[in-house]
């Protein structure tokens, strides 16, 4: 199955995260490139388009977009990329790393509400949606620490243990 994962990440660690699932499927990456990159403005829900992409979806049989989830919502990066190039895609998975935890997932700031809005805008085409909660990588007594979270960064590092397992599984799970 030829794959391609599409990415967006301020921090970091969608990008880690996006390049280690290209390198673990030996598939093309590309990042996604607002045409405005700045932060207010996705905060607030504003964007401009994104800059065209390098690759022809149309060319592969699935599409992975791993990107932030910013208070519970789909940042407008993700969420102009799949309204614009919904019908080029055949398949899709969408991977986040974000600081929602397994436990506040279905919250108002959780990622299941994003993989609702996913879900509801791909359709069918949605087959998958999948959570690499940043408080994998730090000690237990932290996960509750907001500051520790947000300033947590994947690294080759830290990218062990519990994460490195949730990673394998996933990457078993979606072949």
């Amino acid at each position: 199955m030829k794959t391609i994962v599409i990415y967006y990440s301020k921090s970091g660690n969608n990008k880690y995260l996006a390049e280690k699932i290209a390198q673990k499927l030996s598939c093309d990456i590309e990042l996604l490139r607002p045409k405005i990159n700045a932060f207010l403005f996705l905060m607030l829900r504003i964007g401009f388009g994104n800059k065209k992409l390098i690759h022809r979806l149309t060319e592969y049989d699935r599409v992975i977009l791993c990107g932030p989830v910013w208070m519970g919502s789909l940042i407008y990066p993700l969420k102009s990329f799949l309204t614009k190039h919904l019908l080029e895609i055949k398949n899709l998975i969408f991977v986040t790393c974000c600081s929602s935890s397994f436990d506040t997932k279905d919250d108002k700031y959780g990622y299941n509400h994003v993989f609702a809005i996913v879900k509801e805008i791909a359709g069918e085409k949605c087959t998958y949606c999948e959570a690499f909660p940043i408080q994998m990588v730090v000690p237990q007594e932290k996960h509750n620490d907001g500051e520790v979270l947000m300033k947590a960064r994947l690294s080759d590092d830290n990218f062990n243990g519990e994460i490195q397992e949730y990673f394998n599984k996933f990457i078993e799970k979606i072949g």
